[in-house]
């Protein structure tokens, strides 16, 4: 008898365990949820939208983050959705121009930000200065 109450507490204990394990499996974690994106697409992966903003952006015109994006109200860090800042708005013209020309004179079908087969980039005009003239604004 006491044989068969450790056996079931035994089996008890590892079936917990195992179906804790499956459900943990099946639950993947959530992709981040961008706000305000306008131009990009609003599913972007993580790793995509860093290496258009460091690839494109930071590279590009030779600026930090906090050249478009806006000082978070506390004071501490960045706050990424506020368009408290003209030119992010800008960049967003910027965007949509590159996409435009892509499309429209080079024949790209479906151009995206950061894909390699964009023939017009940022780096067409700002050759790593952020104004495409050379002059600070």
């Amino acid at each position: 008898m006491k044989l068969n109450k450790k056996l079931v507490v035994i089996l008890g204990v590892g079936l917990s365990i195992t179906v804790a394990s499956a459900a943990s499996l099946r639950t993947r974690p959530e992709p981040p949820k961008y706000t305000n994106l306008k131009v990009l697409p609003k599913n972007i992966s993580s790793k995509e939208l860093q290496s258009i903003m460091t690839d494109d952006f930071e590279d590009a015109l030779g600026v930090s983050c906090g050249f478009c994006h806006a000082n978070n109200a506390n004071g501490h860090g960045l706050d990424f959705a506020s368009d408290a800042k003209p030119e992010k708005e800008i960049t967003r013209v910027m965007m949509r121009m590159e996409l435009g020309i892509n499309k429209k004179y080079l024949k790209i079908k479906h151009p995206r930000i950061g894909d390699a087969m964009m023939v017009v980039s940022c780096t067409t005009c700002h050759k790593g200065q952020p104004f495409p003239d050379g002059v600070q604004k």
